[in-house]
């Protein structure tokens, strides 16, 4: 049978790449075409299958991992994971401040992204220092909830200052303390199990971006800090829906 690409319809032709190829997956998986314990193809089987270049292909990639939907194993691929268990319904009193959180994030990424892209133009050694101080820090602080929240943040606030534009740290210092999305709406409900995989998404990620600004590769780090703050946002979209419940 001809593989079925997500552009091929008109709905999904309008949607951006990345979420077309991860919606495409996602269906795959939900169809059992690809189940539990499944390694997804190659990133270049995946680069033929949808016509997309490989930044595409590995953006898809990351928002399913950090869906809880597949995990990445180091020299061996991508795998499909179970199930996870649906999201903890919230309050309706929290469907208001998740909203707002969703908000920010928005104006984060238009934000953050560009930061990330000067700072891979501009950053000193010593800032580079200082982000890896703070990332090891972070990674050490995985078991501590609060700790880690401040290392977040101030992963981002380094970022922001080491875009040499003092604006870019005094705004994203202007939206403390809501800066992180944990820091408002707790979407774990006490699973230590969650939290904790969450924050390892969260290393990776941070990583990504760390990597690219070494490298002074300002399209890169771009890409990388969109496509982690809108892996924020999709999960909020996501506990947000479940929240209000069926229409």
């Amino acid at each position: 049978m001809a593989a079925q690409t997500p552009a091929a319809t008109e709905e999904t032709g309008r949607l951006p790449l990345t979420i077309q190829v991860s919606r495409d997956l996602q269906a795959r998986i939900g169809r059992g075409e690809l189940r539990p314990g499944d390694r997804l193809p190659t990133e270049r089987e995946l680069m033929a299958r949808y016509g997309v270049s490989r930044t595409v292909v590995r953006e898809a990639i990351s928002s399913l991992r950090a869906g809880g939907q597949i995990e990445t194993q180091q020299g061996r691929g991508a795998f499909v994971l179970s199930p996870a268990p649906p999201p903890p319904r919230l309050d309706a009193s929290e469907i208001g401040p998740l909203e707002d959180v969703v908000k920010l994030v928005e104006i984060r990424i238009a934000l953050e992204s560009e930061a990330a892209s000067l700072a891979a133009q501009r950053h000193s050694a010593a800032q580079l220092a200082e982000l890896d101080a703070i990332s090891a820090a972070f990674a050490e602080a995985l078991e501590e909830p609060d700790r880690s929240a401040a290392h977040d943040q101030d992963f981002h606030l380094c970022v922001a200052r080491m875009s040499g534009n003092l604006y870019f740290a005094e705004l994203l210092s202007g939206l403390s303390p809501n800066l992180l999305p944990r820091a408002r709406v707790d979407l774990h409900r006490g699973d230590a199990r969650a939290k904790a995989d969450y924050l390892r998404r969260l290393l990776q990620e941070h990583a990504q971006i760390r990597d690219a600004i070494a490298r002074a590769d300002a399209d890169e780090a771009r890409a990388a800090m969109r496509l982690h703050l809108s892996n924020s946002r999709e999960r909020l979209r996501r506990a947000l829906e479940a929240a209000r419940g069926p229409h």
